[in-house]
């Protein structure tokens, strides 16, 4: 429920903000009022001083549950792989049985080139990216209450849901495209990438047309390259961002009355339901554009 010393847009901004922990230059006046006596590493009291912070800005909470939700994944596979049985399986063996095969089947009816890495590659984002989704179907106001009763601090930014972070989002999608780049070269050859980004689309055979080609072919291979990553890390950022300023908003009625807030319990309910669909099906487009991605990268002359 929306604090009542808070207004709505307030209360938006709020939630939005990250916990963010940066360096502030000495003499730097603060949302407080108090004033930085030395360069300092120091946690952002308000969206301004984030800001401020620049490029070397840690988000403590995007770090922080990224790394619960992927260390927990990773615990859940680990355990139920250790105590997997032949006879009758748990519920947890037959989900797990049933997420991998799903996963392995996508993978081998999309990457058709030999790589044991793939597969692997293709569960970890699917599940990884799936439970840092899964976050926003928790209620907006539960974990950063929490955290603020803990800290001690009631104006702490606390946000849960990583993939509302573009930093995220774009991180990962970085990862892959470094990935997409090195399969490329060790599938081609650092002669056959030079070839794949100056000599396609357009190639006509002789040297006095492709010369003048080559500028075009590089300027447009270039451009599509760099716009994977960024597309897949701005897809996923943009649909969660977007679902979780829905529960915001909605929270935002519970504190409007209690018709509105009848009203709001049900359009979050109706909003968890469907936001199901969406945090699942952005997960399985983030492993499938991987794929395709390192499909294209093990592609030579002879698959096109």
């Amino acid at each position: 429920m929306a604090s009542e010393a808070l207004t709505s847009t307030d209360y938006i901004q709020h939630h939005l903000q990250n916990l963010a922990y940066g360096k502030l230059p000495a003499g730097y006046v603060r949302a407080d009022g108090s004033s930085v006596t030395e360069d300092s590493w120091v946690i952002a009291h308000s969206s301004q001083e984030a800001a401020d912070m620049g490029f070397w800005c840690f988000h403590l909470d995007t770090l922080g549950w990224g790394l619960v939700l992927g260390a927990l994944f990773s615990l859940i596979f680990w355990r139920v792989a250790k105590n997997a049985s032949t006879g009758k399986p748990t519920g947890l063996q037959s989900f797990v049985e049933l997420v991998v095969e799903f996963v392995n089947n996508t993978v081998k009816d999309t990457f058709h080139h030999k790589n044991k890495l793939i597969a692997p590659m293709g569960l970890t984002i699917f599940a990884w990216v799936f439970m840092m989704n899964l976050m926003d179907l928790i209620p907006v106001d539960w974990l950063p209450m929490a955290a603020a009763k803990i800290s001690g601090d009631d104006h702490l930014f606390f946000k849960v849901v990583p993939t509302t972070d573009p930093n995220a989002t774009l991180g990962m999608a970085l990862t892959v495209f470094i990935f997409m780049i090195l399969f490329s070269i060790k599938e081609k050859g650092i002669v056959g990438f030079i070839k794949e980004l100056t000599l396609h689309p357009f190639h006509s055979g002789k040297i006095y047309i492709d010369i003048f080609l080559i500028p075009v072919n590089f300027i447009l291979e270039t451009v599509s390259l760099i716009a994977k990553p960024i597309s897949l890390g701005l897809r996923l950022f943009g649909n969660m961002y977007a679902g979780e300023m829905i529960f915001i908003l909605i929270a935002i009625m519970f504190g409007a009355g209690a018709i509105l807030g009848l009203f709001a319990g049900v359009l979050q309910w109706g909003w968890a339901v469907f936001h199901i669909l969406v945090i699942t099906l952005q997960a399985f487009v983030f492993m499938v554009l991987t794929t395709v991605y390192m499909a294209m990268a093990h592609d030579t002359g002879e698959d096109h």
